[in-house]
């Protein structure tokens, strides 16, 4: 007999200020290299998991509209590993919403496993630790592992074939330290036309700068650990921005080439870099997508954002403080515990 229970949650996006990208096992989401993010509490999602023995097959509702067949399927084969953990053999409702972009290099992906993680597991009574929650969001999208919790986050690649160790683990909740993320939406938050998930497979399959990216993320973790620790925006700045571009490098260089950058990001990328000139304290890092995140200090984050969304081409301004960790919102299922 399926044990029936709903519960709702919310995660944050993060950044990766070290990047993630590459893959030593794809089906179970195990990253070649571990990454370091910052969770931001602008950017969220909330998820509603139930769990109802009437149902004859998952249904996801994604921004207030019926998933496509191909994500349906994909929540369906994950919400199948919790179904296994918890002993539960009910279909389920899931209903999910975003206040950013979904799909278009803003992290949503994160944010939804994450949350998708702590509501599905609540819901299923299935008690699951942060590690394990981390674990369980990292095999729906490999960020995911990160916006279990809040603050600074460095993701661990791990040794294990089957991938136990490979989670994410707080380092700093960064609770005395007015850090900001300006993020420049370019191109009105339209979908990407490659999805991480490929462009990382064909990236290591045929750059031959990938081997070199790989090899620069562990001193590029350690620096920023340190820079964290000193609370020395400038070093982790200037870490995040190499990070960046040595991962873009490696898109770039693939054959054929996997180009992310747009026109309009490589004009708030020299806006940035002509604030930092003039003093501000300003770095700019992107994702698998057009749009620049700027991480400065939060007495100048108000006159970066002015900066940056008079650049041409970018849509909107997002401006973020540092999030805190997925948290359950409402919980009706029997002997849930909270992480």
């Amino acid at each position: 007999m399926s044990k029936l229970g709903k519960a709702t949650a919310r995660a944050c996006a993060n950044i990766a200020l070290v990047k993630y990208w590459g893959k030593r096992d794809p089906v179970l989401n195990l990253p070649a290299a571990g990454s370091l993010s910052m969770t931001l509490d602008a950017l969220v999602t909330e998820t509603s998991v139930e769990f109802d023995d009437d149902l004859n097959a998952d249904v996801l509702i994604l921004d207030g509209a019926t998933a496509d067949a191909k994500a349906t399927a994909r929540t369906a084969r994950w919400l199948d590993l919790v179904r296994e953990r918890a002993s539960v053999t009910a279909k389920a409702r899931v209903v999910s919403g975003n206040n950013f972009p979904t799909a278009s290099g803003l992290a949503s992906s994160a944010s939804a496993y994450a949350a998708l993680a702590l509501a599905a597991t609540r819901a299923a009574s299935y008690a699951a630790d942060p590690a394990e929650l981390s674990e369980l969001a990292r095999l729906g999208s490999g960020s995911a592992a990160r916006s279990i919790f809040g603050g600074f986050v460095e993701m661990a690649p791990g040794v294990s074939s089957d991938g136990k160790d490979a989670v994410a683990r707080p380092i700093d909740d960064g609770g005395d330290w007015d850090v900001r993320m300006v993020v420049a939406v370019v191109g009105g938050g339209v979908k990407k036309s490659v999805s991480s998930r490929d462009a990382m497979t064909h990236c290591a399959e045929t750059s031959p700068l990938y081997q070199a990216w790989v090899g620069s993320v562990p001193g590029d973790i350690e620096a920023a650990r340190e820079a964290i620790a000193r609370r020395d925006l400038g070093a982790l700045g200037a870490i995040a921005e190499g990070s960046a571009l040595a991962m873009h490098a490696a898109a770039l260089a693939s054959r054929p080439t996997i180009r992310y950058f747009r026109p309009e990001t490589l004009a708030v990328m020299a806006r940035v870099e002509s604030l930092r000139e003039a003093g501000a304290p300003a770095f700019y890092t992107m994702d698998a997508g057009p749009h620049v995140k700027i991480l400065t200090a939060g007495d100048a984050a108000d006159d970066v954002a002015r900066a940056v969304r008079d650049v041409p081409g970018v849509s909107d301004v997002l401006h973020s403080r540092i999030g805190g960790p997925a948290v359950l919102l409402d919980d009706g299922s029997a002997g849930a515990a909270r992480p």
